[in-house]
């Protein structure tokens, strides 16, 4: 049977919708708002959302927390039958955590011109793993756009 094209991306909202509540928590938690959840068999098995600040470690990434946390629900470091949705496009670090772990398909929302990981390099993707681009781009994009204005004080 052949899935219709558009229930993929009821899917890819739908979860990315949950990927958005998290980086709501990051926000609330005057972290970068980034958020991530790892999906499979069609339920989220992990989220994850910005820490930097609250662990004072510059690799606590939304990502990097969610991979930690799918890991363990799968017990397993491969997670080849999973989905992560992810916010902002992932940095190289947090690529290269998805290309080890062997995520079969990456889901994210806004394009990150300065640091995403297709600027500098997007061969650090697993060659098997699927990428999605640009879901929900403009809620994820607006989020971290008004966290950055407020922080700068220049939110109208």
């Amino acid at each position: 049977m052949v899935t219709p094209v558009f229930s993929y991306m009821e899917d890819y909202e739908r979860f990315m919708r949950e990927a958005l509540k998290e980086a709501g928590a990051a926000a609330s938690e005057d972290e970068v708002p980034v958020g991530a959840v790892v999906v499979c068999r069609g339920r989220v098995i992990a989220r994850g959302h910005n820490m930097t600040e609250r662990l004072k470690d510059p690799t606590a990434h939304a990502e990097m927390i969610a991979i930690t946390a799918a890991t363990e629900a799968m017990g397993g470091k491969y997670l080849n039958d999973c989905t992560v949705y992810v916010t902002v496009e992932p940095c190289p670090m947090c690529a290269g955590a998805l290309a080890w772990a062997q995520i079969g398909k990456l889901v994210y929302g806004a394009f990150d011109p300065k640091r995403g990981f297709t600027l500098y390099s997007p061969s650090l993707m697993h060659p098997k793993t699927e990428v999605v681009a640009g879901v929900l781009a403009d809620e994820c994009g607006s989020l971290v756009a008004s966290f950055f204005q407020d922080k700068r004080g220049q939110r109208q």
